[in-house]
């Protein structure tokens, strides 16, 4: 399995007892999470369950109502320098519609400081089998190609933690096979993901933890064990109860 650590390894990434409320409404409840570099958090639920929320508290792109996110010791919500170890994917593509794919990356490249930004732009769009299409502006880009570049441009700074929400939308299989041995490469490397999707079976063979999200809590929560089968049909019981 991919993604072994040490016991003694210190989490990249802990959140204690997470709490989300909007009102009266909680949407998350008691969520503990640790995260040890080159694991591979699975996140699964139904649609509502507060999965999209959960990756912005871990983002620091909004606070909890209650409990703690650090990332390598420190808040991400406070401190601006652990932005830079994530990498994060969500609905929105970050990606400017009236500049190519290159451009696009070339400018987060800048952004983050890294050497030769216009080499290292084309060189990730290659990776993701994108090289003959990076000139070209992104509105012109169907959903599969677009989703292929916004997940290039949450890598390319080789950030620590990655945070990916649903990145095989609109991907065939093809693509998907491919983005999912680029993430395989990346946990090999060290990082660690946290990746929401319902596309259990694909990823399945990177997940060293799965974890099941049903009305703002976790249902099920830990090491993987057994089949995607399995375990897709502890999911669906949970969310029958």
């Amino acid at each position: 399995m991919t993604g072994a650590h040490s016991p003694a390894t210190s989490p990249l990434l802990q959140a204690t007892s997470l709490e989300r409320r909007f009102g009266a409404t909680r949407v998350l409840r008691d969520i503990s999470l640790a995260v040890h570099p080159g694991e591979c958090h699975l996140v699964v639920g139904p649609n509502g369950a507060g999965k999209s929320t959960l990756l912005r508290l871990l983002a620091g792109l909004a606070r909890p109502s209650a409990g703690t996110v650090t990332i390598g010791g420190a808040s991400p919500g406070r401190e601006a320098g652990v932005r830079r170890s994530i990498g994060l994917l969500s609905h929105q593509s970050h990606l400017y519609d009236d500049l190519s794919a290159a451009e696009n990356l070339t400018f987060a490249a800048r952004l983050y400081g890294l050497p030769d930004p216009a080499g290292m732009a084309r060189g990730t769009l290659a990776a993701f089998g994108l090289g003959e299409r990076s000139d070209e502006p992104v509105r012109r880009l169907s959903r599969g190609l677009l989703q292929r570049v916004a997940i290039a441009r949450a890598l390319i700074h080789g950030p620590a933690l990655l945070l990916l929400d649903e990145p095989f939308t609109g991907l065939d299989s093809l693509a998907t096979a491919q983005v999912i041995a680029l993430l395989g490469l990346e946990l090999g490397r060290g990082r660690a993901l946290v990746l929401v999707s319902h596309e259990v079976r694909e990823v399945w063979p990177l997940a060293t933890h799965a974890h099941v999200l049903i009305r703002g809590g976790w249902t099920i929560t830990g090491p993987v064990g057994g089949t995607a089968e399995e375990f897709l049909a502890r999911y669906r019981e949970g969310i029958r109860g």
